[in-house]
């Protein structure tokens, strides 16, 4: 399946009842943005996912600085919003696609068969001048069921696993920019560098003006890449790793995770080792 849709496939059915549009959008280091920006105008009936209160945890010790959220606190959300098993989801941010991302991906862990993001976000949507509204809508509560597919999810113990083994079959993805993958920068977390035996993908490299590239063009930037690779993908936080998990199964890759805890989750264990 694939996770990206166009907005003219979506205009015509702005008005169906088994479609929720999912506003992700949101701006580090000014928090309430979002829900600002979300408040003044969105797509007509969408509901406001916020990154830091919904999409991910309280920040403790261990998990990394996004960590994943209290799934039956998630449940919830959901539930509030009138979201089923069976409902068609649509997130978008305001076009660079990684908090879009992360809903989808998050959607997917717990089971979610149908969850797909806004090819250029909003800000494609409102350009094109597709209706947009300022009201807030109520849906009737309903009850949602978790079924958590682990086959997209890497915990931290797999990806310690990896750095005692090395094993052939495993490529782990560092989703960064490549000063802070080399330890040459490191504006955020306490210490720089990578995870040992990790390769270099820069998420951004998967977009074009908020869209993501093409099939074949996704392909090319993973070609050095074996197609039957497990792939577990990583950033600093577990968000910016998301469009390149949405960019790798558009590519036709099969078998790829996300480290939700990311770099900021590695180093906050003293002893682990970084490159």
């Amino acid at each position: 399946m694939s996770y990206i849709i166009d907005k003219e496939k979506l205009l015509p059915l702005l008005t169906s009842n088994d479609i929720r549009f999912c506003d992700c959008r949101f701006r580090l280091g000014v928090p309430e943005a979002g829900r600002s920006e979300y408040d003044q105008d969105h797509i007509p009936g969408a509901v406001y996912f916020d990154l830091e209160k919904d999409l991910s945890g309280q920040v403790q010790e261990h998990g990394g600085r996004h960590p994943l959220p209290d799934l039956q606190t998630f449940k919830g959300k959901l539930e509030a919003c009138g979201i089923t098993n069976d409902t068609a989801l649509v997130a978008y941010d305001g076009g660079d696609g990684s908090y879009a991302s992360r809903f989808a991906w998050l959607l997917s862990y717990l089971g979610h068969r149908n969850v797909k993001v806004l090819d250029g976000g909003y800000a494609a949507w409102k350009e094109a001048g597709y209706p947009i509204d300022s009201s807030l809508p109520e849906y009737p509560s309903t009850d949602y069921h978790i079924e958590l597919n682990e086959d997209v999810f890497a915990s931290y113990e797999k990806v310690k696993e990896y750095t005692w083994k090395s094993p052939d079959d495993i490529v782990l993805v560092d989703s960064r920019e490549l000063k802070r993958y080399q330890g040459i920068e490191e504006p955020i977390d306490k210490k720089a560098g990578h995870i040992p035996g990790a390769v270099n993908k820069l998420w951004t490299k998967v977009l074009d003006n908020g869209h993501f590239k093409k099939k074949e063009e996704l392909q090319a930037n993973f070609s050095d890449i074996g197609r039957e690779k497990e792939i577990i993908v990583y950033c600093g936080s577990g968000v910016t790793a998301s469009p390149n998990f949405i960019a790798l199964k558009e590519a036709g890759f099969k078998h790829v995770k996300i480290y939700i805890g990311s770099f900021s989750d590695w180093i906050s264990y003293e002893d682990n080792p970084v490159e």
